[in-house]
């Protein structure tokens, strides 16, 4: 069952436009924010589920992958990272356990281990 993503993916050229800025080190907060929002919708439409939440504050977080579904308060299982880690993660340009190991992704609870769903 194809489960919508909350938030939505962002075209292309926008995608590749703000890539290229992270790469340079020109990117902005709008980058920054754009490509998170996207990484997320991705991971979202293809981890669905909402046992994991992943937050990359300030600028958004989404509940995926499948398990035991929680309602009220923290959820079991939550992953925490800057929106530079997680840009690098999706994008394919680090490792989860490399990021896990040198301390950029907070991971705690089951099903927390992203490597099967990465890179994006």
């Amino acid at each position: 069952m194809d489960v919508p993503a909350r938030l939505r993916t962002a075209d292309p050229a926008s995608v590749a436009a703000a890539l290229a800025a992270v790469r340079d080190g020109s990117a902005t907060k709008d980058d920054l924010r754009l490509l998170t929002k996207h990484y997320l919708a991705l991971l979202e439409a293809k981890a669905p589920g909402r046992s994991v939440e992943v937050r990359v504050p300030p600028y958004a977080a989404v509940q995926c992958v499948e398990g035991v579904r929680h309602t009220r308060g923290t959820p079991p299982a939550v992953i925490e990272t800057d929106a530079a880690t997680w840009i690098a993660l999706a994008a394919g340009e680090i490792a989860w356990h490399e990021a896990v190991d040198r301390g950029s992704v907070s991971a705690s609870g089951e099903r927390t281990d992203l490597t099967p769903y990465l890179p994006l």
